[in-house]
């Protein structure tokens, strides 16, 4: 029985991480397409696999940026609804939900098709009984998903490396001449074609709201799977084209197994049979497991029904998104799946352009509260480089898989323009770019908070006393310069009150501080301080000056300063505030993220979302 819950449970670590994302990867990019290849390219596959790893690092890299800084189930789609809106948002998180769907139907159609030759059964009932089990699996708990994901990827790794160090011995060199038989442009066009192998490194995008400490095994989890899987790739095809004569390989739909029946004999063969057993097992299981969760933002946001968005009470696992994402796999088999995965690869391409768009979008437009853990090293260059290349692959692609591929998009944007249209009002990215370009108010500060919350979360921040001071402090954005004088003449008249201490009193106070030595710690920042007669009172006011403010000969232009007053029974308090700032401000970006907050909630973010230890009195 379900309630109305939609968190899901932290379940997953590193180790599940690899487990479901290498899984995901290693199936018919492994043990069909090299033979494919092969006759495309000649021995040249191995770089082509090579630079098929290369290409799939902008849209990998910018996916991992931006679900660390959003790190909710389904992160590629809800990214997409936060920088471009709910319009494109809900057709890319329907696109991801038939894609991964799809990848785990041609993996359990592969399976069957491996099944029935041994057992005499129909290719339709295997499909479909395996669907069940993996749909029962995963509605069990993500948890159980994962650690039979950890077993199955274990047998596959194991019966690889076996297969590499069996067989390197017996590879000779004179089968990689010529290395290029086919020209330079095939190198090429066939990284093109070999690049869904990688494709499965964007699933751990749905699972990102599951993950431990996200804003870490995100990116380490990705970065670690495409490393070792690329090397993976690279040596099992280097041993399969240097025992194989050319001929045999080329055009064959089973390459590895071939190679291990060339110098294993008959249980290699059976070896390998096994390893592509356990790999299209891993890819269905990783299908049903990731292809629900893409329905979850869309629930969440109100896109689609919101019961897709439902937790089980029990289990913990989105239990509606998993039925409707099993029906689809089953009713998917009786469909010409040879199109509609060519139409899945299109998709998956897509995923990785829109993620490059939007985190140029994020970037752009501004957004303070954008705060990714990880962040894409070559901005903006990365993304651009990736669009360019993921053009130049899909004009590779199938005239049919383009129609399906054009009716879906249509599907998805019907459904939001019908459906979702009229339920949500969310802000995006784009908004704000706009707003940036036009100097008009467009937005209303909606995604700049959903972010803050997600920020606090994916830190697992606590609120200590200091957070609650901040959150409720009085705020000064000064746009004209002012002299020291006339600020703390107005510190005194915005502190008065809360603390029950006269006005000039503590113009007087800081007056006198401010002579004895200088409250100015850097050319930038400011913290006067005071104690006074009383008991439990402590304040703290913030100021921004735009034009900054003259401290000291050394402080001529001080921007940010923190005026603090406190009851001298609040002394240790006062000590650890101190503290709090030193650290918040001691962020190299601190001071450009100061400058550029929007209003005065925004400067209370700035210094709430700062990275700092905090032991005094965090509550929940």
């Amino acid at each position: 029985m379900a309630n109305e819950n939609t968190e899901l449970k932290k379940d997953l670590g590193l180790i599940h991480i690899f487990c479901i994302t290498s899984g995901a990867m290693i199936s018919s990019g492994l043990f069909v397409l090299p033979g494919l290849a092969y006759e495309k390219a000649g021995p040249a596959i191995i770089i082509s696999y090579l630079i098929a790893g290369l290409l799939s690092l902008p849209g990998m890299l910018s996916l991992v940026e931006m679900t660390t800084a959003m790190p909710r189930a389904g992160a590629d789609c809800y990214g997409v609804i936060r920088s471009m809106g709910p319009g494109i948002g809900t057709v890319a998180g329907l696109l991801s939900w038939f894609s991964l769907a799809m990848k785990s139907a041609f993996a359990l159609i592969g399976l069957s098709l491996l099944a029935v030759t041994f057992v005499n059964v129909n290719i339709y009932v295997i499909a479909i009984a395996g669907c069940l089990i993996f749909l029962i699996i995963n509605l069990v708990g993500v948890k159980e998903a994962g650690v039979l994901q950890l077993v199955l990827a274990g047998i596959l790794f194991l019966i690889m490396i076996f297969y590499i160090i069996r067989g390197l011995p017996f590879v000779e060199v004179q089968r990689f001449e010529p290395f290029a038989a086919k020209g330079i442009v095939p190198v090429f066009s066939v990284a093109g074609y070999v690049f869904i192998s990688y494709a499965g490194l964007l699933k751990l995008a749905s699972m990102a709201e599951e993950i431990r400490n996200p804003a870490k095994n995100i990116p380490l989890g990705m970065l670690v799977t495409l490393s070792v899987v690329t090397i993976f790739y690279f040596l099992m095809i280097f041993v399969t084209v240097g025992v194989l004569d050319g001929k045999a390989l080329s055009g064959s739909l089973t390459p590895i197994s071939d190679g291990a029946n060339a110098f294993m004999k008959l249980p290699g063969k059976i070896l390998i049979t096994i390893a592509a057993f356990t790999a299209f097992l891993t890819t269905a299981n990783a299908g049903i497991m990731t292809s629900a969760r893409s329905l979850v933002p869309l629930s969440r946001d109100k896109l689609f029904p919101e019961v897709f968005a439902r937790i089980h009470s029990r289990f913990g696992t989105p239990h509606y998104a998993l039925f409707l994402t099993g029906i689809f796999i089953i009713v998917s088999f009786f469909l010409r799946l040879e199109v509609l995965v060519e139409a899945a690869s299109i998709v998956l391409i897509l995923t990785n352009v829109l993620s490059c768009f939007a985190v140029i979008i994020l970037r752009e437009s501004g957004v303070q509260n954008y705060r990714p853990t990880f962040r894409t090293p070559l901005y903006p260059w990365m993304q651009i480089i990736g669009i360019i290349a993921f053009g130049f692959i899909l004009l590779e692609m199938g005239g049919e898989a383009y129609i399906i591929t054009i009716i879906l998009s249509l599907a998805g944007f019907s459904a939001y323009w019908f459906y979702g249209r009229k339920k949500v009002r969310s802000e995006s990215a784009m908004l704000h770019l706009m707003e940036r370009i036009t100097n008009r108010e467009l937005v209303t500060g909606t995604l700049e908070e959903e972010l803050r919350e997600l920020s606090l979360e994916r830190d697992e921040v606590t609120f200590d006393r200091f957070d609650k001071i901040i959150e409720k402090c009085p705020v000064l954005d000064l746009k004209e310069k002012i002299s020291l004088d006339k600020l703390f003449r107005i510190a005194g008249k915005e502190l008065a009150e809360s603390v029950g201490v006269d006005s000039r009193y503590i113009y007087r106070a800081l007056k006198e501080k401010e002579e004895e030595s200088s409250t100015a710690i850097t050319p930038d920042l400011a913290i006067p301080h005071i104690l006074t007669d009383g008991e439990h009172k402590f304040e703290i006011l913030l100021v921004r000056s735009k034009e900054g403010i003259e401290f000291s000969g050394s402080s001529p232009k001080v921007h940010a300063i923190f005026v603090l007053l406190g009851t001298r029974d609040e002394r240790n308090f006062h000590l650890y505030a101190l503290s709090a700032i030193a650290q918040v401000a001691g962020d190299p970006e601190f001071m450009n993220r100061w400058m550029k907050a929007h209003n005065e909630q925004g400067l209370r973010d700035v210094v709430i979302l700062g990275k700092r230890l905090r032991p005094w009195g965090s509550e929940k």
